[in-house]
């Protein structure tokens, strides 16, 4: 996909599809794809559990599919699509990373590092500063994730193993 004109839904939905894939290896599905001068260079998906990894978040493997993509770590003029607000783990490695933009879907109310329960991006301190646009599609991303953990709490209270 190489087209200037695809807006923060359309890639969007593209992240949301790369959750779904999460979501059927058994992870929590948040999907992300980062994006340089309107193609995708870098795809990811939650993979903790299938890659005992606690990095393997869906922001920290689309950034280093782009950065291998790139022969980089720096992915400076890329903007970083991601289905659900990152955490502070996740916001240090796009820093580090250089995105210019960030673009996420649903707020996460217990881990979100970009306004939710603090604002790295927002915090002058910091070297590195990106703009920041939330709530693309959150509803989507946000209705999957009750679903997923909504079917978690079901199989845990009938005794069944959730993966963790």
């Amino acid at each position: 996909m190489n087209d200037r004109n695809i807006s923060d839904a359309d890639f969007m939905r593209l992240a949301l599809e790369l959750a779904k894939q999460a979501q059927e290896a058994g992870e929590v599905p948040v999907g992300a794809v980062v994006v340089k001068d309107g193609a995708i260079i870098g795809r990811g998906y939650n993979r903790p559990i299938t890659t005992a990894d606690p990095t393997a978040h869906a922001e920290v493997m689309a950034m280093r599919d782009a950065a291998r993509y790139l022969g980089n770590y720096r992915l400076a003029d890329c903007t970083l699509y991601v289905t659900l607000e990152p955490c502070a783990m996740c916001v240090g490695a796009i820093f580090h990373a250089r995105i210019a933009r960030l673009v996420y879907g649903a707020a996460d109310p217990k881990t979100g590092a970009c306004g939710s329960v603090i604002d790295l991006p927002a915090e002058s301190r910091l070297n590195h500063h990106m703009r920041v646009t939330g709530n693309v599609l959150a509803e989507e991303g946000g209705d999957r994730l009750k679903q997923f953990f909504a079917e978690r709490r079901k199989v845990a209270a009938n005794g069944g193993d959730t993966g963790h």
